[in-house]
């Protein structure tokens, strides 16, 4: 009799209880939009400090990899505006972490490539052994980031959805620019500008 009891008082929506306000917060669209502003700020800031440090240390070669990178990023976009897609808030903390994973695809290119420069190799046999010796490690990193993108996108509610299908995208994407458009744009200059010294 207790159990119906509290049973109907609880379907009534009636406790003994009283119910103090003690904070009324309103969330409107204005919050949302500055949350937006913010986060494609950090994005544009990001991108520009990290085209600045690669172009820095690595000479023309960081220029190469700047180029790849805003493809990728524009690559990513096109792909999610084809899903018809909502680039949210966490959608562009997806994209701000593929940046991330993008330069460090370019820089291990690139250290390998300088190893290969050192032990006397010229420049077509550095760029292609380095490639070649880059591509596991990158492959590697790059699939394990992905499966945990994949999990994230079957298990995860919507907003944690939003950033794990940004973010396997931008992997997707991040590998082909890395290991596809910046060798064929180092052997591209290497043929028509007959280049003898590698700016890297």
């Amino acid at each position: 009799q207790e159990a119906e009891d509290i049973a109907a008082v609880l379907k009534a929506g009636e406790l003994a209880a009283p119910i103090n306000i003690l904070q009324v917060n309103y969330i409107g669209p204005s919050l949302g939009q500055d949350s937006i502003d913010s986060g494609s700020f950090s994005l544009l800031l990001g991108l520009v400090f990290v085209l600045i440090f690669m172009i820095i240390y690595y000479n023309f070669s960081g220029i190469i990899a700047g180029t790849a990178l805003l493809l990728n990023i524009l690559f990513v976009l096109a792909i999610l505006i084809t899903m018809d897609a909502v680039l949210t808030l966490p959608g562009i903390a997806g994209l701000l972490l593929t940046v991330g994973m993008a330069v460090d695809a370019n820089v291990i290119i690139f250290e390998r490539i300088r190893e290969e420069s050192k032990s006397g190799k010229n420049i077509l046999s550095s760029i292609t052994s380095g490639y070649n010796r880059a591509f596991t490690t990158i492959l590697d990193a790059n699939v394990t980031t992905l499966l945990t993108a994949f999990v994230l996108s079957f298990i995860g509610s919507g907003a944690i959805k939003g950033f794990a299908t940004t973010l396997s995208i931008g992997i997707i994407c991040s590998m082909f620019t890395a290991i596809f458009i910046t060798k064929t744009i180092f052997i591209t200059l290497l043929w028509q500008f007959n280049i003898k010294k590698l700016s890297i």
